[in-house]
C-alpha cells in the first residue's frame, strides 16, 4: 500500500482528514512520516503488596488493566517536571496527542523512533492505527540501559506514525468492525480494555479447536 510522503500527509491535514489534538509542528514533520510526542500520564504497575499473610507479589495482567486499576501507580506530571525511568523498570505512557483518522481510506502504522532505541529505552511499538481511530495512544515502555537511570520529559518526540492508503474505502460501520464486534480501541484514552470475553475464555479452558468451529468464516 503507498505509503504518503510529507506532501500528501500535509494535503491529508488541510483536508481534515487527519487530525491531531494538539496540532503537529514542525519538528514532528518527517519526509514520510509524523513523530509523535510523549504525554504527561504514566501507569507503574506496582509488583507487592501487603496482606494479612504478609508481602505477596503482584500478577498483573496488562490486558485487564481497568479491573485491577488498583494495582497500578498513576503519575501526571506538570509542564516542566521530568519522568526518571529506573533500570529494568516497565511503565506505560500515553502520547501528547490525541489522533483522529477521518479518512475512510487510511491507516497507519506505529514505530519507535531509532533515537528513542538508541538511548535505551524499548518502545514497544509495532501497531496498528485503524481507519476511524480517534483519541490518544498507549505507548509501553521499558528501561534496557543496564544499571543507568533514563530521564525523560513529556513533549520528547518518541514515536512515528506512517500513513498507508487502502486499496478500498471503508464505511464506518466496517472500520469500527473488529473480528465480530466493535473496536477494542476507538474513542481511545490511553486505557486498556479487555479483548473479547468468549474468545478469551475458550483460549484459557484450552477450546481452540472448538472456537475455530464455532466462529469460522
Amino acid at each position: 500500500m503507498p505509503v504518503l510522503s510529507r506532501q500528501n500527509i500535509l494535503d491529508r491535514l488541510n483536508n481534515n482528514d487527519i487530525a491531531f489534538d494538539p496540532p503537529i509542528d514542525r519538528f514532528q514533520l518527517q519526509p514520510h512520516a509524523i513523530d509523535l510526542r510523549l504525554g504527561y500520564r504514566f501507569l507503574i504497575p506496582r509488583n507487592w503488596m501487603v496482606t494479612e499473610r504478609g508481602r505477596r507479589a503482584i500478577k498483573v495482567s496488562i490486558d485487564d488493566l481497568e479491573a485491577h486499576r488498583d494495582q497500578f501507580d498513576e503519575v501526571i506530571l506538570k509542564p516542566g517536571q521530568y519522568f526518571e525511568l529506573l533500570p529494568n523498570e516497565f511503565v506505560i505512557g500515553t502520547s501528547l496527542e490525541k489522533i483522529e483518522m477521518k479518512a475512510p481510506d487510511l491507516m497507519a502504522l506505529l514505530f519507535p523512533r531509532t533515537s528513542t532505541n538508541r538511548r535505551g529505552i524499548d518502545l514497544s511499538l509495532s501497531g496498528i492505527i485503524d481507519a476511524g481511530y480517534k483519541g490518544q495512544l498507549i505507548l509501553p515502555m521499558k528501561n534496557e540501559a543496564g544499571d543507568q537511570v533514563i530521564r525523560i520529559y513529556p513533549g520528547e518526540r518518541v514515536c512515528q506514525v506512517i500513513f498507508e492508503t487502502l486499496s478500498s474505502p471503508l464505511s464506518e460501520a466496517e472500520a469500527n468492525m473488529h473480528g465480530m464486534t466493535a473496536a477494542k480501541y476507538n474513542e481511545g484514552n490511553g486505557e486498556y480494555k479487555l479483548d473479547k470475553e468468549d474468545e478469551r475464555q475458550a483460549l484459557i479452558g484450552g477450546r481452540l479447536d472448538e472456537l475455530k468451529r464455532t466462529f469460522g468464516i
